[in-house]
């Protein structure tokens, strides 16, 4: 028996076929083979098509099928991760309106500050856990304030998986994780925040049917299992954004244990069983996939916007025709702390963690006759270790102190560099497994259609690849004081 995963990326689709009894991959293909196009309409906003997700799911499924590795009509379920906090709104026809206003756009922040103070700091943290900042409910609230013709025409709202799985299915459903990464759920009363659509004149009416996260939400319909060669009527049993989904990848669930990503974004996500909340909204609380009202789990997240993606334009400014590969053994060359070269990788956007400040990204001492491209590559991969640490911080204020960190040997972690880097700024031991975020929702899909028992069972074959441990704790601290010295002084100065 086959599970279908997909992660609807914001760089590319990728898809995974999982044998369900092994928990191994055996087919993975993505679409497109260079990063997908963020359109930025202007500064601080950020776009993407939601038919370019479909399309680019279609053409990543089929070259997973052109390998002939498996019988596509032995997949028994699909589960689906996705870009968090992206709004997706479409007509009666559930047709698309507008692209997609995605997770790294800004053009809200100010909306979710005036909600904030509106409806009050208090009952904010208290019941949604978070400012309405610039999540997907203040998304909804700026094309109502700025599109009022398409937010006449809107039927219904969703996240980028959503979509994904009402192209799959033809229907619209959510669930309390996605709903409360939108900032749209009140923890308190357990239902929809009469707060946010009240105070954003929002209509409930919006909201697709709430299921949980586990559970089936909808089947496959007979035209598109026939495009893609997939039986009809297999079911969308697992949707979740791709942190939560990362972490459960991780087979990290409980309290107290932490996951990371540093992909286009950089994450630490640790899962709690309180209803906890930072006071500055700086790292964001979060339903968990196994969340219930009984049975409370909240990750707690810490995103940096701006992490491979820094890594990817100095690749494209300083090493243009080399590898990922290649970079990271030029970083390795160099000495811990690059020569006095400092950057700040905060060009993505509005950074949570600065408390929604544009304080984008920055070089600081460079020397004509000393640095290198391999020294900017050490640099950048440094500054985004150091701007881990600048936020685990913020958790460890707020009562989260990992003892040990997971995450998937992918992405960032790949580079030695980086990786000792993480390590050694947070002082805290990372493993290393073998994850992946399109594996993590074909075993998610397993558990929602009832083919593993419970998530203990999905994860029974996972199995440590590396464990780095901290070294250099000295030298470490000393080069973050001076990198969090220069970023201290960016922001204290005047905005532009």
């Amino acid at each position: 028996m086959l599970l279908l995963g997909i992660d609807v990326g914001t760089s590319s689709i990728k898809v995974s076929v999982v044998d369900a009894a092994t928990q191994q991959c055996i087919a993975s293909a993505q679409y497109p083979d260079q990063e997908a196009e963020i359109k930025a309409l202007q500064p601080g906003w950020a776009e993407q098509s939601p038919d370019s997700w479909w399309h680019y799911t279609q053409l990543a499924l089929q070259k997973a099928n052109a390998t002939r590795t498996y019988n596509p009509t032995n997949i028994a379920a699909i589960g689906i991760a996705y870009q968090m906090h992206g709004l997706v709104c479409v007509d009666a026809g559930c047709q698309p309106l507008r692209d997609s206003i995605i997770w790294c756009d800004s053009r809200a922040v100010e909306l979710g500050n005036q909600a904030f103070d509106a409806i009050g700091p208090e009952k904010c943290l208290l019941h949604l856990l978070n400012s309405p900042g610039n999540f997907t409910a203040s998304k909804l609230a700026w094309v109502k304030q700025h599109e009022p013709e398409t937010y006449s025409r809107i039927n219904k709202v969703m996240l980028p998986g959503d979509y994904i799985a009402l192209r799959l299915t033809g229907q619209a459903t959510t669930s309390i994780s996605a709903l409360s990464e939108g900032v749209f759920w009140d923890f308190r009363e357990n239902t929809l925040s009469k707060d946010v659509f009240g105070h954003y004149s929002l209509e409930e009416s919006f909201i697709p049917e709430v299921r949980n996260v586990f559970a089936p939400h909808g089947t496959l319909k007979a035209d598109v299992a026939s495009h893609l060669g997939l039986k009809p009527g297999i079911p969308v049993a697992y949707k979740a954004g791709d942190q939560p989904n990362n972490a459960l990848s991780l087979n990290v669930l409980q309290p107290g244990e932490v996951a990371a990503t540093a992909g286009t974004s950089g994450v630490i996500y640790a899962v709690s069983d309180q209803l906890t909340y930072d006071p500055l909204s700086r790292v964001n609380s979060f339903a968990h996939v196994n969340h219930t009202p009984e049975n409370k789990r909240l990750g707690v997240l810490l995103c940096i916007n701006g992490t491979g993606i820094l890594n990817k334009w100095v690749r494209q400014v300083a090493g243009a025709g080399l590898s990922y590969k290649a970079i990271n053994e030029q970083a390795a060359t160099i000495a811990p702390g690059s020569q006095g070269l400092t950057m700040l990788p905060f060009g993505n956007g509005a950074e949570r963690m600065l408390e929604n400040r544009m304080v984008q990204a920055h070089i600081q001492g460079i020397d004509f006759n000393l640095h290198t491209p391999a020294h900017l590559f050490r640099a950048a991969q440094e500054g985004i270790a150091f701007a881990f640490r600048y936020g685990l911080d913020i958790m460890r204020g707020n009562g989260i102190h990992p003892s040990v960190i997971r995450a998937g040997r992918a992405n960032m972690f790949l580079s030695p560099v980086f990786a000792q880097s993480f390590v050694n700024a947070t002082q805290v031991p990372v493993q290393l497994y073998h994850n992946d975020g399109s594996v993590g929702a074909a075993l998610g899909a397993g558990i929602g259609a009832g083919i593993y028992t419970n998530e203990a069972e999905a994860f029974s074959n996972m199995q440590v690849l590396q464990t780095i441990e901290p070294t250099d704790a000295g030298l470490y601290n000393t080069l973050y004081q001076q990198w969090n010295e220069v970023l201290m002084r960016h922001l204290s100065a005047p905005a532009l």
